[in-house]
């Protein structure tokens, strides 16, 4: 049965996104079969993986509303053991739409649980926000892993998603943890940035994640060619900490 964990954080641009699409590639790389769920109306881990809109037929939007099986929505990617639930602008309503439902925070948990038997990890990629799509995502998680730049407003973004986490788990999942954090866009030359990774240490040291994943143009430029960096360029420093940081979390779990 799938081992289901959530990227999130609600800050945007922090490389969440990214993280979800190499470190799923990185898992399937090792041997394991992926699911990542893109849960985020702007598509861009599906888009990262190479999943071209003519592909696209049910989205997590379809799925959510009851109007598909996640299992008819899935799309195998071209990368080793990688599938992706896609995602699409119409996501987007689902906040509006799931408001008014009894069970709207268990919607994609429910949706899930028919499909747990059919991979090793499923990874969901949450929108930079808290609202009802997140709180789906993580009521239907085991563990949530926080992506994160070493900058200081970083650390006050960590709390929020942390008091969010600690709220889902006493409302609609007793069983959330926080699987761990990632470090993004680390510049160890800045002073900033190692005093931050450093302040992380000192307060979340079993959960910080070894690696950082340090600033690298290759890693910005993957997602334009829908290619996780492990394909589009296997010698990428940020590749290689996504690897690691993918060994890394199967050693954990």
């Amino acid at each position: 049965m799938a081992k289901v964990i959530a990227f999130a954080n609600q800050k945007g641009g922090v490389g969440k996104t990214t993280s979800a699409i190499n470190i799923s590639a990185a898992v399937g790389i090792l041997g394991k079969k992926v699911l990542l769920l893109d849960c985020d109306p702007q598509g861009n881990a599906s888009s990262g993986c190479g999943i071209r809109r003519s592909q696209i037929g049910a989205t997590t939007y379809d799925v959510l509303i009851g109007r598909a099986k996640a299992a008819d929505a899935i799309i195998k990617t071209g990368y080793k053991n990688l599938y992706v639930l896609p995602a699409s602008m119409p996501l987007a309503a689902a906040e509006v739409e799931l408001a008014e439902l009894d069970d709207r925070a268990v919607r994609l948990k429910n949706a899930i649980d028919e499909i747990k038997n059919d991979f090793d990890y499923i990874f969901i990629d949450c929108p930079p926000s808290l609202g009802m799509l997140t709180i789906n995502a993580l009521t239907a998680s085991d563990g949530v892993i926080v992506p994160m730049q070493a900058e200081y407003f970083a650390l006050e973004g960590l709390s929020q998603i942390l008091m969010t986490v600690k709220q889902v788990k006493r409302l609609y999942n007793p069983a959330l943890s926080l699987t761990g954090i990632v470090v993004t866009m680390y510049n160890g030359r800045l002073n900033l940035s190692t005093q931050v990774l450093a302040e992380l240490k000192k307060h979340y040291a079993d959960k910080l994640f070894r690696t950082p994943v340090a600033r690298n143009v290759r890693l910005c430029e993957a997602p334009s060619y829908g290619m996780p960096i492990q394909y589009y360029d296997k010698f990428a420093k940020g590749g290689a900490a996504y690897d690691e940081i993918a060994e890394e979390l199967l050693d954990r779990i």
